[in-house]
């Protein structure tokens, strides 16, 4: 379903976007009968989706806007009426066809790429976004491999290589240990590394681990699939920047990743003790003093 030229991007996977075609536009499962009966399934899980109203720019905080009590199926009523994005989270987990697809289209990413090279998958997951018309995603990054296909509508993806983050800037996220949203600055990034792509039904794009990027929908609903990944080497290159951080904090300049394999084991072996220390130390103090605990 994913019409990949190994040939012509196997050498830019996870370091470079790219686009590619895709035949899944005219599935039954995304139809809006389908995905309005798939938000009602929804209801009973908070952590699994995410409703927001659209970004006054792309500059904007990704979590700074007002927050909304809407559930998926009563925001799919209001797109029409309110700026919305709707992100319906790990789809595969709430219905077997989607788990289904997501299986099919990860065994040709895996043929594309040539095998997994003994990496092993550590997180798989399928998330699907609808969007009302004129909506504004703002700047942001992921720390996972993303292969997106647009659906229905029109989406303008701006999308920038992981080399338009400094070190400094992943070191900040990874030192939380957290799979979230890393906020970044858009206007630091380099405009020659800007990668704009315009989206429609049967077009889609890879986007490589930690590359920023921001979204617009066009003059109509929009919806869109996503599937990510990470696997122990990428989890492992995260602890290591987290590594770096906490010797920056000590102002020691680290050893950039990837220059020395040995200190780079040493140093993701060490943050995977250290973390899970922190962060339930984190919420040991969280519990204790409610009001004052950082």
């Amino acid at each position: 379903m994913l019409n990949l030229q190994p040939e012509v991007n196997r050498h830019l996977f996870d370091t470079e976007p790219f686009g590619f075609t895709h035949e899944m536009s005219g599935l039954p499962l995304f139809s809006m009968q389908r995905l309005r009966q798939l938000a009602f399934e929804y209801c009973d899980f908070p952590a699994d989706y995410y409703v927001a109203v659209s970004a006054a720019s792309a500059e904007q905080k990704f979590y700074s806007g007002t927050p909304l009590t809407l559930k998926p199926h009563e925001a799919l009523d209001r797109l029409d009426t309110i700026p919305l994005r709707i992100l319906l989270k790990r789809v595969d987990r709430h219905d077997r066809e989607f788990n289904e697809l997501l299986r099919a289209l990860f065994d040709e990413v895996v043929r594309f790429r040539g095998g997994l090279n003994g990496e092993r998958v550590v997180r798989l997951e399928s998330g699907l976004f609808i969007s009302s018309a004129s909506s504004i995603t703002p700047c942001h990054f992921d720390p996972e491999i993303n292969f997106f296909a647009q659906i229905a509508g029109e989406k303008t993806y701006h999308l920038f290589p992981p080399s338009a983050v400094s070190e400094d800037e992943m070191e900040r996220f990874y030192v939380a240990g957290a799979v979230n949203i890393a906020q970044v600055d858009l206007a630091k990034r380099d405009p020659s590394k800007e990668h704009i792509f315009v989206l429609n039904a049967g077009k889609g794009l890879h986007q490589p681990q930690n590359s920023p990027h921001w979204v617009h929908t066009g003059t109509d609903l929009s919806i869109s699939y996503s599937f990510v990944f990470e696997t122990d080497a990428s989890r492992a290159t995260g602890r290591v920047r987290a590594y770096n951080r906490y010797l920056r904090r000590l102002g020691v300049q680290p050893t950039a990743v990837g220059a020395s394999p040995a200190l780079d084991t040493l140093k993701q072996n060490t943050m995977k003790i250290v973390t899970p220390l922190r962060i339930g130390a984190r919420e040991t103090l969280r519990k204790a003093f409610p009001w004052g605990a950082r």
